[in-house]
């Protein structure tokens, strides 16, 4: 079991204790809520602002969502004494020295012999795809980097739902750590991702490490920026800089520019996260052209007449980046929505769709049938939010199939963040 599926484990008990013990699942000591609950409508970027504002009014009285809200909490309350993180700790820094440089190593690249003194990494490294080096999760980056993105996701959501200002104070110290502070900010680059030992400083293929995520940390600034206590106007000034600061390196760099060619999952990613990085930096006329060039660029050669993903069906774990590319077309969906472009509904000239690449996993993820490709790690419930979001735009099968979904580990949150997340291991190349 991966890191991230016993972290999901533990707060799925976590939340069943919540339920159980709270006389009201948003209830919070008088100490710890905020003094202002804010009723502006967040202007968040693949979430729904205004869906958000409409499920917090209805907490009060649907039992439902109440005890949704509980697993909610209960992962923000797992974040309350982990981090802050920070990318100058890691052990040696980026090549090139700048401890303040973001640094990860290739996944799926495994060296071919044993370290020495001479050789300290066991150069030359081969590549395995699918088969995981459990080297790269200490040394570098990503996994605090990953934890960056999670908890003030939640802990931002779990503030706006409940108005607890810990959860607020939390996620804005996480935030100032790892991207404002001086002696602790990571330089607005991914220069040095998924580097491979011996062999490259850093890829194209890492601006995945980002894309994958970073629109949970735009929304949850978006969220705070709604009023939160402990997140200010310089924060917010300041967060906007680096983030714009971050779209310029993704549109210009060498590394942005292949990733941004790329004709499978990272072109999508790529795609989402620069379109996110120009909408919420108030560049709309660059968000609205990247979703539109998206049409052409990715549904038409990316997805098949019957749905399928041939690109990702050819890789080892055929199901996981099957759902891992949907994330990227429902969320860049959703930041369409914001800029007048609704992709759900573009057809492409032999019937592309993003509807039909859903529909084309509905008999695996319902388990009406099995998954006809490679994967040695199916797990139903990875489909289950790419089916929500497909439901929520007017599919009729894919709200059909809820009821038959599998509810992931730590529960199904979509009625309270209604944006696609990968809910398998998110280890990526």
């Amino acid at each position: 079991m991966s890191g991230r599926l016993r972290t999901a484990v533990l707060l799925a008990a976590l939340a069943t204790a919540a339920t159980l013990l709270a006389p009201s699942a948003h209830a919070a000591p008088a100490a710890t809520r905020s003094t202002h609950v804010t009723s502006t409508t967040p202007r968040t970027v693949v979430l729904d602002g205004a869906r958000l504002k409409r499920t917090r009014a209805r907490l009060g009285h649907d039992p439902r969502l109440r005890r949704t809200l509980a697993a909610l909490t209960a992962r923000a309350d797992a974040w309350l004494d982990q981090g802050p993180w920070t990318v100058v700790d890691k052990p040696k820094p980026a090549p090139g020295g700048d401890v303040h440089d973001y640094l990860s190593q290739a996944p799926y690249w495994w060296p071919t012999t044993a370290p020495t003194a001479g050789n300290p990494w066991g150069c030359p490294y081969v590549q395995r795809d699918g088969e995981r080096n459990p080297q790269v999760d200490s040394g570098t980056d990503r996994q605090d980097a990953e934890k960056v993105f999670d908890s003030v996701y939640d802990l931002s959501l779990a503030w706006y739902y409940t108005g607890r200002r810990d959860y607020a104070d939390k996620a804005g110290r996480i935030l100032r750590t790892w991207f404002l502070d001086p002696a602790t900010r990571m330089n607005p680059n991914l220069d040095h991702a998924q580097f491979v030992p011996c062999k490259y400083d850093g890829r194209a293929i890492g601006v995945i490490d980002f894309s994958q995520s970073y629109t949970s940390v735009l929304d949850a600034q978006a969220i705070l920026a709604t009023g939160a206590p402990g997140w200010s106007a310089k924060d917010r000034t300041a967060m906007g800089e680096w983030n714009a600061d971050f779209r310029d390196w993704l549109e210009n760099s060498d590394f942005g520019r292949q990733e941004g060619a790329a004709a499978n999952n990272h072109g999508t990613f790529y795609d989402m996260q620069l379109a996110a990085l120009a909408y919420a930096t108030g560049d709309t006329a660059l968000a609205r052209r990247t979703v539109l060039d998206a049409r052409a660029k990715r549904i038409d050669p990316q997805i098949a007449a019957d749905g399928g993903q041939p690109q990702e069906l050819a890789r080892t774990r055929s199901w996981h980046y099957s759902t891992f590319d949907l994330v990227a077309y429902t969320r860049l969906a959703a930041i369409g929505r914001h800029v007048g472009v609704d992709l759900w509904r573009y057809r492409g000239p032999d019937g592309q769709s993003v509807f039909k690449a859903v529909d084309y996993l509905l008999p695996a993820a319902t388990g009406a049938a099995a998954w006809p490709h490679p994967e040695p790690e199916f797990h139903r419930y990875a489909a289950s939010d790419v089916v929500h979001a497909a439901a929520d735009a007017g599919d009729q099968a894919a709200r059909a199939a809820l009821r038959e979904l599998q509810t992931p580990p730590g529960g199904d949150l979509w009625a309270l963040r209604p944006a696609a997340e990968q809910l398998d291991s998110i280890a990526t190349a």
